[in-house]
């Protein structure tokens, strides 16, 4: 759902230079999305129908200027991967240093639609916030 988000935001301010690739820290390789994050993001217009979960790998880490982790597990995965660097929780990055609320999105996987919506709607807000943040580091 993050993905489909950063994209879907990302066009609509005509960033340019910015690609967004997801990945997961123990998903299998090739699985679609879940029902429920499918049925979460056709309700605001978008679409994962052509999803499909690719693992974590330092390659992706070296491919990327910058990760957003979703909890505080996916982030020290990524350390050990080789981007401590280059890393954080999306909810920090998008709150900045004095950040209100806790930075971890709740991972909404086996939830109901009412869960999955939830997740959604944190995850529109810390991606418009974290957008923001990058358009002023950038420059735009």
């Amino acid at each position: 759902m993050a993905e489909v988000l950063f994209r879907s935001l990302s066009e609509k301010r005509d960033s340019q230079g910015v690609e967004v690739r997801s990945a997961g820290t123990s998903a299998a390789p090739g699985r679609p999305a879940s029902q429920g994050a499918l049925r979460a993001v056709l309700r605001h217009g978008l679409t994962l129908t052509d999803h499909t979960s690719t693992s974590l790998s330092p390659e992706l880490i070296e491919w990327a200027d910058l990760v957003l982790t979703m909890g505080p597990s996916h982030l020290a995965r990524v350390h050990e991967l080789g981007g401590a660097e280059k890393s954080a929780l999306l909810g920090a990055f998008a709150q900045g240093e004095d950040w209100l609320f806790d930075p971890a999105v709740p991972d909404p996987f086996g939830g109901d639609d009412e869960t999955y919506e939830a997740t959604f709607r944190t995850l529109e807000g810390l991606v418009i916030a974290a957008l923001d943040r990058l358009s002023k580091e950038l420059g735009e």
